[in-house]
């Protein structure tokens, strides 16, 4: 099969920019034009191309895309131009910014320059820069002509870079880019405009309620100074804190400051009502991205923007400034954005959820036999850990007992302490005495000492990649320590890295950090196990998710659930298939006891409510 390495130059200026707008916005804008492209089919010459929309619509469809592998460096942005305005759709869709991200960390450069520099495969040239707000007809017959030099030498740098990056390259990893790329170059899900618009409306409607409550206006609630003023007409005191920048008193107005969280508690109900009319207006985000999905709406079906290998342990992670990771899940309209999602016509979305599969993992990993057996068994293992902090039979652990359980199996896995557990089932609205938090973390670790094992082993695994040192750790044959390249390769083949690990003295003692773009994070024994935990769900999620997709096109993952659409008329096979396929493990995952739910609805927002009407 052919790689075909491609990249597009297109119209961009000051204010119609990749920097500006959203990839979708961009690509399907009226300002939007190519002005010219590179095209190299396999080691053959690179060729440059430029014309009219329909002149180079008649190029492109001399190539043979439907038996060939597409090459580009970031591809969301060349495949969507290739399949949106060209309607060209490749095999398989390659990408040198995804293959680099997963090779060396998502901390690494991933710009072509970048790449090119750390592999002197040559340089990057800078006649973008004389492109500026130039449309095609702009260009003189040399400028054009300097224009497909750069562009040629961007094809030949990314061809290089795939001869580089591609050696040992996992072929699984490289199914998992072309699928995650499909969900946004071939989109298929629809929006409702009608349904996005009403929420909109009553949002508005919402703020300026809230305005006419508190007598105050807009201004009045988003600058710190007149909401202070507004406070103090109230008789309250404005709440202050410690800036960590400037190190200066200031006012405590953000939404997770204490002071803020205090002045919703308020005695006084007009002072309750204020803070939050305060986090009404300033909380624009859902308006923000309820805007934004009315937008695509008008333009078309909704490109999934999801970015392979977003974080640090590989999970996927949100794109194109529409974040489908972190739709709101609580509240009276909370549904709303993922009910405005919905599968083409004739077709349903189904939507399987690994079940608690970073605590099932971490119990497999450190050998937490009786956790193990009970996640096997189909056991309710929050009930049985609040049975054990509050000594008390099974059938006994009330709701709000059962809540304290599962907050304690989902998070003291990885060393918490009991500050941390306290503001945890803080932010779920449930108060528990410091010293209590402190019982309960112990009664957790004392049930389960193989974890806590794990944590002390993991970090004689950090120490021992500080000094370069080979050691094991987990289950045999799961997880590898590669000191040189001090880190842990993970079941994917795949390397999760430690850069410039080193042993430092700070204000809390001496502590393991690595080096990031963002600065040096801590790294311990729990930390280390839970980058290791999310990255083995990971690794199992993708491998499932290539099962899913050679039956049914996988078109949205979130954290640790995948949706796929299926024709209507076959929705509870599709069911049944997803959900084997979600329990399927690879065979070095043996004894690991995963299981999931699926739910099928035509909206994206109705897949968890059990309802055959909703297929309707």
């Amino acid at each position: 099969m052919s790689i075909i390495t491609v990249d597009f130059e297109t119209y961009y200026d000051k204010n119609f920019s990749l920097g500006k707008v959203t990839t979708e916005e961009y690509i399907r804008s009226p300002l939007f034009q190519v002005i010219g492209v590179g095209v190299k089919v396999d080691n053959g010459p690179t060729e440059w191309a430029s014309g009219t929309h329909e002149q180079l619509k008649v190029y492109l469809q001399t190539f043979d895309w439907a038996n060939s592998m597409c090459l580009a460096h970031n591809m969301m942005f060349d495949g969507a131009i290739l399949s949106w305005v060209f309607d060209v759709h490749p095999k398989v869709f390659l990408d040198t910014l995804c293959m680099a991200r997963a090779l060396h960390g998502v901390e690494v450069g991933g710009s072509l320059k970048a790449l090119a520099e750390r592999y002197q495969i040559g340089k990057k040239g800078t006649e973008v820069v004389n492109a500026l707000g130039k449309r095609r007809d702009d260009f003189t017959e040399t400028q054009l002509e300097l224009y497909g030099d750069y562009c040629i030498n961007d094809v030949e740098l990314t061809h290089k870079l795939f001869s580089i990056l591609s050696k040992g390259f996992p072929k699984k990893e490289l199914k998992l880019i072309d699928m995650t790329l499909r969900m946004f170059t071939d989109p298929v899900l629809e929006l409702d405009g009608g349904l996005l618009q009403h929420h909109m409306d009553t949002l508005i409607d919402e703020k300026v309620a809230l305005l006419a409550t508190v007598n105050a206006s807009k201004a009045e609630l988003m600058s710190n100074p007149k909401f202070a003023a507004k406070l103090r007409e109230f008789g309250v005191e404005p709440p202050m804190k410690i800036s960590p920048t400037t190190g200066k008193e200031t006012y405590a107005f953000a939404k997770t400051d204490e002071g803020l969280q205090a002045l919703l508690e308020h005695p006084l109900v007009k002072v309750q009502v204020l803070a939050t009319a305060r986090l009404g207006i300033k909380g624009t985000l859902e308006e923000t991205r309820t805007q934004r999905f009315i937008d695509i709406a008008s333009r078309g079906p909704m490109p999934v923007p999801i970015r392979y290998y977003a974080a640090h342990t590989g999970r996927w992670g949100g794109d194109d400034k529409i974040n489908l990771q972190n739709l709101p899940s609580r509240g009276p309209n909370a549904k709303t954005l993922k009910r405005a999602i919905m599968a083409p016509e004739g077709y349903a979305i189904v939507d399987a959820d690994s079940s608690q599969i970073e605590a099932r993992v971490l119990a497999w990993l450190a050998g937490q036999t009786n956790l193990v057996e009970a996640f096997a068994k189909g056991e309710d293992v929050y009930s049985i850990m609040a049975a054990t902090i509050y000594a008390k039979k099974l059938d006994d652990v009330t709701k709000e007992e059962r809540f304290v359980g599962k907050t304690t199996i989902l998070g003291c896995g990885y060393g918490m302490g009991a500050v941390r557990f306290q503001e945890q089932l803080k932010t779920f609205g449930v108060e528990v005495d410091i010293n209590e938090c402190r019982r309960i973390v112990s009664v957790y670790r004392a049930a389960n000492p193989k974890i806590v094992a794990l944590w002390k082993q993991a970090g004689k695994v950090i120490e021992a990649l500080s000094h370069g040192q080979f050691t094991t750790v987990g289950r045999p044959g799961v997880l590898e320590v590669v000191p040189e390249e001090c880190g842990v390769r993970l079941p994917s083949g795949l390397i999760l890295r430690y850069d410039d690990l080193k042993l430092e003295t700070t204000e809390d003692g001496r502590e393991y950090t690595y080096k990031t773009r963002r600065g040096r994070p801590r790294i311990y024994g729990g930390k280390a196990v839970e980058n290791w935990t999310q990255g083995i769900a990971r690794c199992i999620i993708g491998e499932q998710a290539l099962r899913v997709a050679k039956h049914y096109r996988p078109v949205l993952t979130v954290h640790d659930s995948l949706a796929a659409i299926a024709p209507l008329d076959e929705v509870q096979v599709a069911q049944k298939t997803m959900e084997e396929a979600m329990r399927w493990l690879p065979k070095w995952a043996e004894g690991l006891p995963v299981d999931c739910e699926a739910f099928t609805a035509v909206r994206y927002g109705d897949c968890h409510e059990h309802s055959k009407e909703l297929l309707v």
